[in-house]
């Protein structure tokens, strides 16, 4: 293979319509906006607007409260846990920490902290010491053998 064989899949690049190019094109002279009408120029922005009306996004009432402080953890099952240890990506003989857990990458970023979820199965002894952890994930790593830190001084449960 040669560097002018190569070719994109057929149906990959789909050429773009050129309105406004002669009624022959099909999308001719109004480019198949109609005619006249604010809709019909360019620089619009109505999306929304009910003609004076009370939009409908206004209309309704507005629930609930947005907490601006309010912690985001990094999520992790313990299914993908166990699993990351029988790939040889975690060692369970060690400590389990919040540092461990972002360099084998079952982590991306720490965030607010590391909160532990029950989904999946945990088969392994871990130590694990994270910032959070749900009550039934708690149970399954002790039914397991293991043992939970959670840190202090920050939501656990």
């Amino acid at each position: 293979m040669k560097l002018h064989d190569l070719r994109d899949n057929p149906g990959a690049v789909k050429k773009a319509r050129r309105v406004g190019r002669g009624p022959g094109s099909g999308k001719g002279k109004t480019a198949g906006r109609g005619t006249k009408g604010q809709k019909s120029r360019s620089g619009v922005a109505i999306n929304g607007y009910e003609g004076g009306q009370m939009p409908l996004y206004q209309r309704l009432p507005k629930r609930g409260f947005n907490k601006p402080n309010r912690r985001k953890y990094a999520l992790v099952n313990l299914g993908i846990l166990q699993k990351f240890i029988d790939a040889g990506k975690i060692n369970a003989e060690d400590a389990i920490t919040e540092d461990v857990l972002v360099e084998s990458g079952i982590v991306r970023r720490r965030l607010d902290g590391v909160r532990v979820l029950a989904k999946g199965e945990l088969t392994s002894r871990v130590d694990l010491r994270v910032t959070g952890v749900s009550a039934s994930a708690r149970k399954a790593v002790e039914e397991a053998g293991g043992s939970l830190a959670v840190a202090t001084g920050q939501l656990a449960e």
